[in-house]
């Protein structure tokens, strides 16, 4: 994976005053496309009312998980947690959404701006064991170019 250049797209094309949407929607499209083991990439942000995240744009299969309570699944632990999730092994969690049968592994990562957590990236693997610290480090970079020109 050839993160560098990877950033270097995502913040040129998202420093041009995108519409928040369609820069997510971007970025999601870019790692579906650019790197191999990534094969559902998604934006959930957090419903300004409730205790509750919100699809805003993804790339893969379609999912009937458009909204997730805070603390149902991965995507919900880390609204509460605020720290990174990897899973090597989906079906050795016992708080696991399912969204495909095909869905191995999956890596969650908080979006933060100006220290609070307002959404996540959210990637599955067809792959087990897909996602490594090195993804985590890549995809919090991504989600700090997300909040400085997104949001």
């Amino acid at each position: 994976m050839k993160t560098n250049s990877l950033l270097a797209e995502i913040e040129a094309i998202i420093s041009l005053g995108i519409d928040q949407k369609e820069g997510l929607l971007f970025i999601c499209q870019l790692l579906y496309d650019c790197v191999e083991t990534y094969d559902w990439v998604g934006y959930y942000l957090h419903h300004p009312e409730k205790k509750e995240l919100v699809l805003n744009a993804y790339i893969g299969e379609l999912t009937e998980h458009i909204n997730i309570s805070f603390g149902k699944g991965i995507c919900g632990q880390v609204a509460l947690s605020n720290k990174n999730f990897i899973v090597d092994d989906v079906n050795a969690q016992d708080n696991y959404i399912a969204c495909s049968l095909d869905v191995k592994s999956e890596i969650v990562v908080p979006l933060f701006v100006n220290n609070k957590n307002i959404g996540q990236i959210d990637i599955d693997s067809h792959q087990l064991k897909a996602f490594t610290e090195k993804d985590a480090a890549f995809l919090t970079q991504v989600n700090r170019l997300v909040a400085k020109h997104l949001f």
